[in-house]
């Protein structure tokens, strides 16, 4: 189980058909791993990695409920409904969205720091709901996936998840337990 804190400019998949750059490109051990769900090309943050597949079923089908919190730098300014409208859910390819907790981090002028908490995972589904309400996403980055939090780790580097991390995960996998493991 391993946590890498993902930059920007490369592809979540261990090989690119273009020759991008991958997150496989960080990975320096000799087990065989496999990115857990995906962050897209301009997201940073927090990716999963593992060869146990009953772990990343757990991790990224829809019933798991599984919460991820992504740190999102939006242009120009948000309102209420705005907010609003994102909590509730937006229409995205012909599929509204399932409602989110969204919360203001810090604002100056024509710029704002928001704290998503999506328990699904669309594609480039953040920046289209920001897009829908007139938002540009300046930056994006995941900074936890259920129990497991990215803390100080550079980018660009990883580190193994402690047992303590990975038996959390383990047991948040079950909706009823994901609130004690806050």
């Amino acid at each position: 189980y391993i946590m890498l804190n993902k930059p920007e400019g490369c592809v979540t998949t261990a090989k690119d058909q273009f020759e991008r750059k991958t997150v496989m490109d960080y990975i320096d051990i000799d087990e065989r791993v496999y990115p857990v769900g995906r962050l897209d090309y301009d997201t940073s943050g927090l990716l999963l990695l593992t060869n146990d597949g009953d772990m990343t079923y757990k991790l990224t089908h829809p019933k798991h409920n599984y919460a991820k919190v992504y740190r999102v730098t939006v242009r120009p300014s948000v309102n209420d409904e705005m907010l609003e409208k994102m909590r509730n859910g937006i229409e995205i390819d012909g599929r509204k969205t399932a409602p989110c907790d969204i919360n203001i981090i810090s604002e100056e002028e024509g710029r704002v720091v928001l704290q998503f908490i999506l328990r699904e995972g669309r594609n480039r589904q953040i920046r289209k709901m920001c897009e829908a309400v007139g938002l540009q996403v300046a930056r994006l980055k995941r900074i936890s996936i259920g129990p497991v939090k990215l803390g100080m780790l550079q980018t660009g580097k990883t580190r193994r998840l402690t047992d303590n991390e990975v038996h959390k995960l383990l047991r948040s996998s079950n909706p009823a337990t994901q609130e004690e493991n806050k």
